[in-house]
């Protein structure tokens, strides 16, 4: 079973954010494949289904960004799910806003939540689907930044986005990871 975990942060205030690009793109894959996130448990909305008959488990952790391991760790051990099947979409700042690059393994860049997942799970080398959402001139306000909505043209964008990360996901789990990076990296 693939355990498929979306970034982001809980609640209406941080709904539309950058820093919740991982969330949206989780939605669209759970809408994809009628899977309902609709259980609350394991410090989580998650839901279990199937995409091409392939069993998934679909998970929004509800413990905030920084502290995201603790929702991923509860679920994997719970459901036994194995680290090479565990799949992360989460923003990055380093990447232009649009871009879409998956990989395994690798630092965190500063990202507090792939820190969390990474130190809860003993290892950095999950598969993982970056979102480009691109970053401020000045630095200092990154913290702001990410948690901005979308604006401009960027809204009219992140559809088509959401979308190819949701597809990303389930060619690696219908295909594999090599695959899914053939297809789907790159930039919109």
């Amino acid at each position: 079973m693939h355990l498929i975990v979306g970034l982001g942060n809980p609640g209406q205030r941080y709904a539309a954010t950058r820093h919740n690009i991982g969330f949206m793109a989780l939605e669209k894959l759970a809408a994809a494949y009628e899977i309902e996130l609709k259980q609350k448990s394991f410090n989580a909305l998650w839901g279990k289904g199937a995409i091409n008959g392939k069993q998934v488990l679909l998970v929004m952790p509800q413990t905030y960004m920084n502290l995201s391991g603790t929702a991923v760790r509860q679920l994997q051990s719970f459901f036994k799910t194995d680290i090479s099947n565990l799949i992360v979409i989460h923003d990055d700042l380093d990447l232009p806003f649009g871009t879409v690059r998956l990989k395994t393994g690798g630092g965190t860049a500063g990202h507090k939540g792939l820190a969390s997942i990474g130190s809860n799970m003993g290892t950095p080398g999950f598969m993982r689907v970056r979102l480009g959402i691109g970053k401020p001139v000045d630095k200092s306000r990154i913290e702001g930044y990410v948690l901005e909505p979308f604006k401009g043209e960027e809204v009219s964008i992140l559809p088509e986005i959401l979308k190819r990360a949701a597809d990303a996901c389930a060619e690696i789990v219908i295909s594999d990871m090599q695959n899914a990076m053939g297809k789907y990296q790159n930039k919109i």
